[in-house]
């Protein structure tokens, strides 16, 4: 049995239980991700908002990514564009992104 979600609900659970983990821009791009995802596999995805926090992680600017990964290699990225060949990203405006924990 599945439900289908909307950005209403999708957006509503993490503004509801989890805050603090997209900004609104950020799960409007990382809904719009999913679906198009959705559409260009024809694989439907379950809605496990818990594994989405677990599997993505937005950051305001590349400085704050390097904060969390410390190794050298990832220190000499300069802009998420270079992020692109060690994970998947999703663009959040100018500055920001969502990208896929490795």
């Amino acid at each position: 049995m599945k439900t289908n979600v909307n950005f209403y609900d999708f957006s509503r659970w993490f503004e509801q239980y989890r805050p603090n983990n997209f900004s609104r821009a950020g799960l409007q791009c990382l809904f719009d991700f999913l679906e198009e995802f959705e559409e260009g596999t024809g694989e439907e995805i379950e809605f496990d908002p818990i594994a989405l926090c677990c599997e993505y992680t937005e950051y305001e600017d590349i400085d704050e990514f390097k904060a969390n990964y410390t190794c050298d290699e990832y220190q000499e990225i300069e802009d998420w564009d270079g992020l692109e060949d060690y994970t998947m990203t999703i663009p959040v405006g100018n500055e920001s992104c969502i990208i896929q924990n490795f």
